[in-house]
This record gives structure tokens, sequence and C-alpha cells, in this order.
């Protein structure tokens, strides 16, 4: 049964179509992303899926019934703005959010102390918001979303703000929640992080869902037309016919082979005959970020 179900919602706002005829479902154990280019109706899609806004048409539906309020103590959610009381100090905050959610004051308190301690903050429980970095506020809403033992837990731009070794420790708790059996929604523009953590996706783009499906799925529908070759001496093999682009760094190359190229052997033959030291030669399956530009191509709002 999908924890997550819309079938054919809508939005508009005044003469604006945030959202047009989107349907997908997320199962239970599932990483899902949901990605797209700012303002491509990813937060929109999210308001309806836990009632901020109703669909002006289509359906919602969470844990296999139609949208219910009360079942929203089953969701854990990190908006993309901010909300956390500046003059609050942090073991106050989380627990008043834990309570919020139904847990007592003495639960609240230990399940916050264990969670700042998973991620590192445990010095930050006495401190006031304001006197946090933005990324250490961005942990501690993160915390607040997942106090309750959330089911379905929904990430808007989870990772904005945080260093990589931060935007790491987020990620593996993502991950121990997919592999406990959660379903995980979180929506971001940064395909890289899509593409390591993700089962399956949607991309999105000016409302419209434009792909959808497993990864593996998705990425089997583009020809493995990249290669990657890091070398020394010679360039010139890279003015050989099969290749429509590249990409030229200092010994380094990113090449996609022309549509009726599907063999990269001549271009590794070519270059062994010009003498070129070849110290890596790779065909890779394109990126999300390479799909999305030959979904969309220059179709994108600044």
């Amino acid at each position: 049964m999908p924890i997550v179900e819309l079938n054919g919602v809508r939005k508009v706002y005044d003469t604006k179509v945030a959202v047009d005829n989107i349907s997908l479902r997320i199962q239970p154990g599932t990483m899902f992303g949901l990605l797209g280019p700012n303002g491509s109706g990813k937060t929109s899609t999210i308001r309806m899926m836990i009632g901020i806004t109703i669909p002006d048409a289509g359906t919602v539906q969470l844990f296999g019934e139609p949208f219910k309020r009360e079942n929203l103590q089953r969701v854990g959610y990190l908006p993309e703005e901010r909300g956390l009381y500046k003059k609050m100090n942090v073991l106050e905050q989380l627990t008043f959010m834990g309570q919020l959610h139904g847990l007592t004051e003495g639960e609240s308190k230990k399940r916050a102390h264990q969670w700042c301690e998973k991620l590192q903050i445990t010095e930050a429980l006495p401190k006031k918001t304001e006197e946090l970095s933005k990324g250490m506020q961005q942990k501690i809403q993160f915390i607040a979303s997942l106090m309750h033992n959330p089911e379905l837990v929904i990430m808007d731009e989870p990772f904005s703000g945080l260093d990589p070794v931060n935007a790491t420790l987020l990620q593996d708790v993502l991950i121990e929640l997919r592999n406990a059996g959660r379903a995980v929604l979180f929506s971001t523009h940064r395909m890289d992080q899509v593409e390591k953590m993700c089962d399956e996706i949607a991309l999105v783009h000016q409302g419209h869902l434009v792909l959808s499906g497993s990864m593996r799925e998705v990425k089997s529908k583009y020809p493995r037309n990249r290669v990657h070759i890091a070398y020394e001496g010679d360039s010139s093999f890279l003015q050989h016919p099969s290749i429509a682009e590249a990409k030229n760094f200092s010994g380094y190359s990113d090449i996609i082979l022309r549509d009726d190229a599907c063999d990269a052997q001549p271009l590794l033959q070519s270059a062994i005959a010009h003498g070129t030291r070849i110290w890596r030669f790779e065909v890779v399956e394109p990126t999300l970020e390479d799909i999305f530009i030959t979904t969309v191509g220059g179709n994108v709002d600044a």
C-alpha cells in the first residue's frame, strides 16, 4: 500500500498554474526524490500532499485513505522556509515541538538529547536559536521534524546551508530511516544528491511531471554515450568523428558521442594511435543533470 498517492492533482494561484495533473506514489521503505528547478512546482505539490493547500482538482491519499488531518501526526515535515523561535533555547524548542506531536515533556527532552548527540550538536541545547549558525539551525529543524518517529518523512531542500560534513550526517540519517521502512521524500534542485540517495524520482518542470520511475528505469531510457578520459600527451584524438561534444580540461575530457556512434572503442583506438597515454577511459551512463538538460533543454525559468 502506498504511503502517499497523488492522482491528477492541480493547483492554480490566480492565473499561475503551479501544478498541472501530477500523479505519483511513494511506497514504504522508499527514498523518493522530487526534483526540478526553482519554481517548478515541487513545494506546491508537497503542500497539497500534507493539507497546507487544497488541490483545485485531483485527489490526495495518505496511508491508504483520503487525506485526514489527524494522519499528519504520522508525518514529519521540514519546510523550505525555516520556522524556529529565535528567543527560545534549543532544548525548550525541541521539547515544545515534540509535545505538539503528542509526546510527553519527559519523552520530548529525552529524544531531543538523543538526536542532538546523534547529530553532534549537544553543545547547542542551552543556546538560543538566534545564537546559532544557519547550518546549526537547519540541523535543529531537521531534528524537530523527526522527534515523533514519523512514518512519512518529507524534506524540502534539507541540505540548504550545510557544509559537506553536516550534509553527509543528514544524508546518513535519511538512509537509516529508509532502511527502517519509513517513506522518505525529499525535494531539491540538487540532482547529484538525488542520484546518490534515491530509489525513485519524479522530475517536475513548469508544473508538469516530465519524468518518473525508479532510478534504473529512468536511466535505462537514455544511451550510455558519455565517455570520461584522463590522458597525457597528444589531444588530437578529440577531433574523432564519433564525438558530438567534448569538454576538454588539463589532461581530462568529458565527451558525448554522436547518436549513431554506439561504440566507444574506435575513439580509444584513435587515442592510442596518436601515441596518447590513457590513464582512464570510462563509458558512463548519463547523470540526472544530463537527463534533465536533455529533457527540458534551455526552457528553464531564471
